[in-house]
């Protein structure tokens, strides 16, 4: 029971260590009305899924896509933000969500959750290498209950009485600017503009 109680621990700091930035993410995500809050939990889910799914096969096959290529990744929030800019320069950003659109919706927030967290696989491979299997199911479990406890949290802040108003104000105009900044932020510490560059 001590054992599990430390495989429960070890995958909480794993987590929380390898997703504080998620949670700007998710506030994002929250924040712009584009976005119902089911598309962003459930564009979170999928993308954290995928994230444990590959580190499994890694894990398993003790195969690791390198580093840099999944740094690549960091040109889909990029570029997501660079539309966001070209439609609220050309005031087409207001449009309110609908059904039709809501599969791209949740599929952005997936593509953006998971180049955000590609560097993580690099993490969770060699822990859930050395998982039994019923360690690797709780590492799992844990990492999909934090997840709704990420989401909980992004969706609390903006939602928040005297905090949402103000993050929901500041979220619409800095919205391109942080999805861009984070596209950045993964190429260059994944080290993939070397790829790009040359």
């Amino acid at each position: 029971m001590t054992d599990l109680l430390v495989v429960v621990v070890v995958a909480a700091v794993l987590f929380v260590s390898t997703n504080i930035d998620d949670i700007f993410v998710l506030v994002t995500f929250f924040a712009d009305p584009a976005y119902r809050p089911r598309h962003v939990v459930v564009g979170q889910f999928l993308g954290m899924c995928v994230l444990i799914a590959l580190s499994l096969v890694g894990s398993l096959l003790a195969l690791v896509v390198p580093g840099e290529y999944i740094g690549l990744l960091g040109l889909l929030p990029f570029a997501l933000g660079v539309v966001k800019l070209v439609k609220k320069r050309g005031g087409g950003d207001a449009e309110a969500p609908t059904e039709a659109r809501a599969g791209v919706r949740w599929l952005a927030v997936a593509l953006v959750t998971f180049a955000n967290g590609g560097d993580n696989i690099s993490a969770y491979v060699p822990v859930f290498a050395t998982r039994t299997p019923v360690e690797l199911l709780t590492t799992i479990v844990m990492f999909l209950a934090l997840t709704t406890a990420w989401c909980f949290i992004g969706h609390a802040l903006v939602s928040h009485p005297r905090a949402g108003p103000t993050i929901r104000r500041l979220a619409g105009p800095l919205t391109p600017f942080v999805l861009m900044a984070i596209g950045v932020m993964i190429v260059i510490e994944s080290g993939a503009y070397r790829l790009v560059l040359g």
